[in-house]
């Protein structure tokens, strides 16, 4: 699986553009979304090939959009790797749960970052 078209989810404009910024220098396109409800539409719509979940934010929560986006049979075999806050072992237990391939904790190392989503592909 190649990875090309990366969608970011996050409420937060400034997390949005540090990933976004990191990801295109690397040759990703990404395409954003700022809430849980508007990734599982962008999800659908632009079919990723990877999707960089957040956890915390307002209306549906990262865990929610994941367990539908994990659950959809449109959507289904897209990984996605949360990075989030939240970093207590049953926060990842719980994500991974919820159908998350992958669980990094803010702040995120870009090169971490870079390195799976390249075993990925």
């Amino acid at each position: 699986m190649t990875i090309s078209k990366i969608l970011v989810v996050d409420d937060s404009p400034t997390e949005r553009l540090a990933l976004t910024e990191v990801l295109a220098k690397h040759g990703y396109r990404v395409v954003t979304a700022e809430s849980g409800d508007d990734a599982i539409a962008k999800s659908q719509l632009e079919q990723p090939d990877l999707i960089l979940m957040d956890v915390v934010m307002p209306g549906m929560n990262g865990y929610q959009a994941t367990r539908t986006i994990s659950r959809n049979e449109a959507t289904r075999r897209i990984p996605i790797i949360m990075c989030t806050s939240k970093g207590l072992e049953t926060d990842k237990i719980w994500g991974m749960r919820q159908g998350a391939y992958d669980y990094l904790v803010k702040p995120v190392d870009h090169a971490d970052l870079l390195a799976r989503i390249k075993a990925l592909g």
